[in-house]
């Protein structure tokens, strides 16, 4: 028995498809959904990151707005750029790359970034939202994944979910949209004793731990759906999951590769996102598309 594979690339390029069409609705009735992107410093996977999300808008027909601050930018200006974008009608979407300078206070950042713009999902009340059904943009990583389960017809409700890592972006949210679809949902993370005997049970293995080769076949269970949300890069520069590939594919039913799995359904989710709040913002203002 060999997996079959999960091909990001391909459902991002099928959802993108349908929301583009969304776009072109706002923009024929005079609304150009626009992204605003804030990085500091000069991270090599942040400059990226960036980049693929600014080519990403141009394909979709979204407006990208990047902001690039010197690593030595003060909070007091983060601040305040991010409050000038708040307050420009033009931006539907405000996103401030991750990880941040040292002076930089994260949770501080973040809040400051208007609600209706946060379409990273990432402020206390959409990752809190979710426990209450009250969220304005889920978090475009569980999106994506939440996505690839349904675009592949994989069963969600009722079915034994591991997820494999507790992070406030990934972990803890993704257990919680999964929730919202009725499965019953395990969280494990670094200090889990035995962690087998939890992925063993699992009808779908989600992994977002930040650690290649984490997950082997004798944990995994036969039939299983396997969804590698880590990204790691090896000394010899090649990009691995937290996932042994190779041998749980042999193993699982369906599983994700690393590259081209969850990373471009994270972006996807991303401009969904941003159309979705041009739309609202449209609504607000008796705009009909």
């Amino acid at each position: 028995m060999s997996a079959k594979i999960i091909d990001g690339k391909d459902i991002a390029r099928r959802v993108r498809d349908e929301w583009r069409i969304r776009a072109d609705k706002l923009k024929a009735a005079g609304v150009t959904p626009g992204l605003a992107v804030i990085m500091l410093g000069d991270n090599a996977a942040s400059q990226v990151y960036v980049r693929n999300k600014v080519k990403a808008c141009h394909d979709i027909g979204i407006f990208s707005d990047a902001h690039l601050l010197p690593a030595t930018a003060s909070q007091a200006d983060v601040l305040k750029l991010i409050d000038r974008l708040n307050a420009d009608p033009r931006i539907h979407g405000l996103l401030v790359q991750l990880p941040l300078p040292p002076q930089l206070d994260v949770h501080t950042v973040i809040e400051r970034i208007a609600l209706e713009k946060d379409v990273d999902g990432f402020s206390l009340y959409n990752v809190g939202g979710l426990v209450s059904g009250g969220t304005v943009f889920p978090p475009c990583t569980p999106y994506g994944v939440v996505c690839m389960l349904e675009y592949s017809n994989i069963p969600i409700t009722g079915q034994n979910v591991v997820v494999v890592g507790a992070s406030n972006i990934v972990g803890k949210p993704m257990a919680l949209m999964l929730m919202q679809k009725e499965a019953t949902v395990a969280i494990c993370h670094v200090k889990t004793r035995d962690l087998a005997q939890f992925t063993i049970l699992a009808d779908i293995l989600v992994v977002a731990a930040g650690k290649p080769g984490l997950i082997t076949a004798p944990m995994v269970k036969t039939g299983a759906v396997v969804i590698d949300v880590g990204i790691n890069r090896l000394p010899d520069g090649t990009l691995v999951g937290d996932v042994d590939f190779d041998a749980v594919k042999e193993k699982a039913s369906y599983i994700t590769p690393v590259p081209g799995g969850v990373g471009p359904m994270t972006v996807t989710m991303l401009l969904c996102n941003t159309i979705q709040s041009a739309e609202r913002s449209a609504a607000k203002l008796g705009i009909k598309t």
